[in-house]
């Protein structure tokens, strides 16, 4: 048994190599091939890879996207997001009810239900998750205190700032030039 994990980063050798390392020792032959960003965007839109490193982002609200991303209508549409292939009438009907959820409590009823049934497919391999965002900024900027109610991972905070201007001049100072 063989196949090949795709990837267009480098950086995601150190990922999927131990992954790779793992299967050898149960007799599983993978190749690890990192090729150039717009063979990896033809290959993903067509379908032609074994496996690759792949992120499905999801919001806080599911709903019709749903249809794009395990829906067996966009299952052959070249460059569709459904890369799995999946054609399955139980998943179908799924993704219709939390399309039609009618409240918060049965979106979220629903939507555990279809994620249950797409885990039992053996579609994804998990291989990484952080619960953080990280970035490096200058100290300059003011953001509200708290996240708006319907963001659990308070990105909308992070996405709402200004420049404020004490902490601009807080910075130069430290840096060594007055900004007046």
């Amino acid at each position: 048994f063989e196949f090949e994990i795709l990837l267009n980063q480098p950086s995601m050798e150190r990922l999927v190599n131990p992954y790779a390392q793992n299967l050898k020792k149960l007799g599983i032959n993978v190749s690890v091939r990192v090729i150039d960003t717009s063979q990896y965007i033809n290959r993903f839109r067509s379908f032609d890879f074994d496996m690759l490193v792949h992120g499905i982002g999801q919001s806080m609200s599911p709903g019709n996207e749903q249809l794009d991303f395990w829906g067996s209508a966009s299952a052959d549409r070249k460059g569709g997001r459904n890369v799995f292939g999946i054609k399955d009438p139980a998943i179908d009907a799924l993704i219709q009810l939390v399309i039609e959820a009618p409240n918060r409590e049965e979106l979220v009823i629903r939507t555990r239900a279809l994620d249950r049934v797409l885990l039992h497919q053996y579609l994804i391999i998990p291989h990484f998750h952080t619960s953080s965002h990280r970035i490096a900024y200058w100290d300059k900027f003011g953001r509200p205190d708290i996240a708006p109610p319907y963001d659990g991972n308070h990105f909308a905070t992070f996405m709402t700032w200004w420049v404020a201007p004490d902490k601009e001049q807080t910075l130069a100072k430290k840096k060594g030039r007055s900004k007046n």
